[in-house]
């Protein structure tokens, strides 16, 4: 069940036309989400903010924290190159050697502590993770050339093709735990596990944004995550056990991802319902737009004598006009049942828009986001 409401989630997330401009920035976002979840789980200590800005070009971090930059700048730039390659048509089969690249990226220019390491090659000596002893170095080129063969053959396939998603979901996942568990290098081993993760599901159909919620969650139920990779190890190894954790958690963030997508559609729709409500060309109906706009963005009831310091536009368009304007454009706002007078001043109707969806009981509505500019 849940992962049919994977599929039906992310095909409805893929199917809903956004803004360019909205559009650009749940790329960025997500994609700040994403490399953030997969570094902090190492121990990058960088704030959303700080990731966002460097997602940007506009970080501006000083030397102490040089090197948590970089770290997020590999995962950004391997995303971005796989991204690429679906987008150009030539995306080639999952091998090692693309395995081994992808550890060689995200291991890119950083300083390791241990001197056996090399980035992107197979380690020779033995490792353990906690309690955990990983797959014996002479075992990890087989084992990683079976795990690919695997991933690239029918095994992991339902009968019926209607659901490739579904068949993206556990075949990346299993690919995460599989790396886990073989741990064929000296470090990286869980930002390349990941980053495979997130190659599989892109190159299936997700939708970038989509593709970066597991490492989220992983991050973000970090106390578990480790609990479930070290219970799926234990024994003869549970992979069922990790799949439903990490498939729950997908479903809970493609709600919220759903429900962003949705509260800001309304919001173009109440833009778009203020311009038609108060159109024309003139100064006075712009004026009352962006009265409208700046009471939407206001976040509640707002003083008479505070409407016309909202933002600058509106502070602008009343500064030669006189009170009997305000409340003439007052009225024409209220009339028009975008504003209402309530205890203490006035407040913007977001709720009307809601009256254009579906009639159905709604026990939690959606809220409209602020709107602060036409």
């Amino acid at each position: 069940m849940l992962l049919g409401e994977v599929q039906s989630k992310v095909e409805h997330i893929a199917g809903v036309p956004l803004q360019p401009s909205l559009a650009r920035k749940l790329h960025r976002l997500y994609l700040a989400k994403g490399v953030l979840a997969t570094t902090a789980i190492e121990g990058n200590t960088l704030t959303e903010e700080e990731v966002i800005q460097v997602v940007e070009g506009r970080s501006d971090l000083p030397p102490s924290k040089e090197y948590l930059k970089v770290e997020i700048e590999n995962i950004v730039r391997a995303c971005n190159a796989m991204i690429a390659e679906i987008q150009s048509g030539n995306l080639s089969p999952l091998t090692s050697d693309l395995v081994c690249r992808y550890n060689r990226e995200v291991l890119r220019d950083l300083e390791l502590a241990d001197p056996q390491v090399v980035p992107g090659e197979i380690r020779t000596y033995p490792v353990g993770v906690g309690r955990y002893r990983a797959a014996p170095a002479a075992d990890c080129p087989y084992l990683l050339d079976r795990l690919c063969d695997w991933l690239n053959g029918p095994e992991l396939r339902l009968p019926d093709e209607k659901w490739p998603l579904v068949d993206a979901v556990v075949k990346a996942i299993a690919a995460h735990l599989y790396i886990a568990w073989i741990h064929p290098f000296g470090d990286g081993n869980g930002r390349t596990a990941r980053l495979v993760e997130f190659r599989i599901l892109v190159s299936s159909g997700f939708p970038a944004p989509a593709a970066h919620l597991l490492s989220d969650h992983y991050n973000k139920t970090r106390t578990e995550y480790y609990r479930r990779l070290d219970q799926s190890s234990a024994g003869s190894g549970d992979e069922a056990s990790f799949i439903i954790y990490a498939v729950q958690g997908l479903v809970d963030g493609l709600k919220q991802q759903l429900a962003l997508i949705q509260s800001q559609q309304l919001g173009v729709m109440w833009r778009d319902f203020v311009h038609e409500s108060l159109g024309g060309p003139g100064a006075t109906e712009h004026r009352r737009r962006a009265l409208v706009f700046a009471l939407s963005g206001a976040g509640g009831v707002v003083p008479p004598d505070r409407l016309t310091l909202l933002t600058p536009q509106v502070a602008a368009a009343y500064a030669t006009r006189t009170p009997r304007t305000l409340g003439r454009d007052i009225k024409a706002v209220m009339a028009a049942g975008l504003v209402e007078r309530m205890q203490g001043g006035y407040r913007a109707k977001l709720e009307t828009i809601l009256g254009f969806l579906p009639l159905r009981h709604r026990p939690n509505q959606v809220s409209v986001p602020p709107t602060t500019s036409g």
